[in-house]
């Protein structure tokens, strides 16, 4: 039951970046980064607003991971905040008892499963070498599908590369709603996200977790360059940094992304037929490119203008 818990803590904040770093298939070890300039004390990440005469719903996309001395929450975002009286986010906090079973069903391989079974030689040579350059042994990782164990991957070093769960945005804005009082909606559970992974075929499994493995030393610049796309929101930027990557899994990207934005632009559509003023704030990835959910609600008749600040 203690290992329970604690692997339900762990992923709890592992959950809260899955739609960051799926979006962004690129995952890697600390190295030194080209230095990305900008005004870290004065960041400007991108906002919509879509309204029509009794409800205007404001659409921010966030970073799941923070480097803590990136100032965000103030100007036009915190106006923005302060007139809403709800908050949407991609999917609240899970309770504990939540956790372990959907873990079990969703996220872990049965007995006599594993996968050294399911990589090939080559494939596992790989994604042992780059597990035991982060500090995990591969054995550790041994009953996790291939899709969790990318994750796991993924987030392992952004701790030591300064990116922390409690300094993303959502963690924020879920602590200044709490603070108000305000009512806070998930567009997803807990479950449906996992299974977004596990109904994955295992070779769409496994081309996901392979393009996170070969394009592991490229993640310390990636992420600085994603933070500046974000914090000075430039979307042009963000959405070829979050999206471009998914040429390699494309049922990945339909999954994640495309599909899910079209199903939000669905409930944005459904909300507006209420009164109210909504804040709702989803991983940048969504916000950005061809399918965005922008492009989801014109296709609806709803235009989302930018916040220019």
């Amino acid at each position: 039951m203690a290992r329970q818990q604690r692997v339900a803590m762990k992923f709890k904040s592992i959950v809260r970046r899955l739609a960051l770093l799926a979006a962004m298939l690129g995952f890697g070890s600390p190295a030194m980064a080209q230095e990305v300039a900008f005004d870290r004390a004065g960041a400007d990440p991108a906002l919509w607003v879509v309204s029509d005469n009794d409800t205007k719903i404001y659409l921010f996309g966030t970073m799941h991971a923070l480097k803590p001395d990136v100032v965000w929450f103030d100007d036009a975002v915190a106006t923005a905040f302060a007139e809403s009286d709800e908050l949407v986010l991609e999917m609240l906090n899970p309770e504990d008892a939540e956790i372990a079973p959907v873990l079990q069903k969703e996220a872990t391989y049965g007995p006599g499963q594993g996968l050294s079974k399911t990589l090939t030689p080559d494939q596992y040579g790989r994604f042992a070498k780059v597990s035991t350059e982060l500090g995990i042994p591969p054995q550790a990782l041994e009953q996790m599908k291939p899709w969790f164990a990318g994750i796991t991957l993924a987030t392992a070093p952004l701790t030591k590369l300064g990116y922390l769960p409690d300094s993303g945005a959502e963690q924020v804005l879920q602590a200044a709603a709490s603070e108000r009082g305000i009512r806070q909606v998930g567009l997803e559970t807990f479950a449906q996200q996992m299974g977004f992974f596990s109904n994955l075929t295992e070779a769409e499994q496994v081309a996901f977790l392979m393009s996170g493995v070969d394009d592991m030393a490229e993640m310390e610049q990636t992420f600085a360059d994603m933070e500046r796309a974000w914090a000075t929101g430039d979307t042009d930027a963000a959405a070829k940094l979050l999206n471009d990557g998914m040429d390699e899994t494309p049922v990945v990207y339909d999954v994640l992304l495309a599909k899910r934005n079209a199903t939000w632009a669905e409930w944005i559509d459904a909300r507006l037929k209420q009164p109210g003023t909504i804040f709702l704030a989803v991983g940048a990835g969504h916000l950005s490119g061809e399918d965005s959910v922008q492009v989801r609600l014109a296709e609806r008749g709803f235009k989302a203008t930018r916040v220019e600040y």
